[in-house]
């Protein structure tokens, strides 16, 4: 999505990205009947409306940009790792417009006074989650925008996820995950990325 245009040394706010309903229920209507349903029986009736209403919330993402979610730090004397293992998250896989979700574990190096807090790591996966996605690219993108907008030093993102079109269709491999990483600057080193990854795993003991 494009970057907030700058004007007089001010950032803008990016025009917002609205979920076009009467778009999305013609579609919907469509598809019922392509699959060779009856959008006009008693079940479905509703559908397309209950479709369109859903997609303002997952696909929420449309209209949110990263940098928006680092709109202030927090002034605390630490260069040390932070890490926020465990957070859940839902995303449709682009290919199939199927459901995959799982969970995110992230490890940032703040710059030294200036920590972000830490419901916004979580607001960040969403933003990048609710969008249709892949998930080697939703890792990669969480991992660049913690560098560029929140400043860290260094980055690591462990996503495991289910994809839906491994379990519903395809394979049909149920207990299959997939598991994606990302690592940025001072991650890199082997014996920080060796502790990021003792406190990730911890969390399966």
């Amino acid at each position: 999505m494009p970057e907030p245009a700058k004007q007089d040394g001010a950032v803008q706010t990016p025009a917002r990205h609205t979920i076009n309903q009467d778009g999305v229920r013609a579609a919907i209507r469509l598809f019922l009947e392509s699959i060779g349903e009856d959008p006009n029986r008693p079940g479905l009736q509703e559908t397309p409306d209950r479709v369109a209403r859903a997609c303002e919330e997952i696909f929420g993402g449309l209209s949110k940009e990263p940098q928006e979610v680092f709109d202030k730090h927090f002034d605390v004397d630490t260069d040390d790792m932070i890490l926020v293992r465990d957070i859940h998250f839902y995303s449709i896989c682009e290919h199939h417009l199927l459901p995959f979700f799982g969970m995110a574990h992230i490890g940032y190096i703040p710059q030294k006074g200036k920590v972000v807090g830490l419901s916004k790591i979580a607001r960040l996966v969403e933003v990048y989650a609710r969008r249709p996605q892949v998930q080697e690219q939703l890792t990669e993108q969480i991992a660049d925008a913690l560098v560029k907008y929140a400043g860290a030093r260094g980055v690591i993102i462990v996503l495991e996820a289910q994809h839906m079109c491994m379990t519903m269709r395809g394979v049909q491999k149920t207990e299959a995950k997939t598991v994606t990483s990302a690592i940025r600057g001072m991650m890199r080193n082997p014996g920080t990325r060796s502790e990021a990854m003792r406190l990730i795993l911890d969390s399966k003991v």
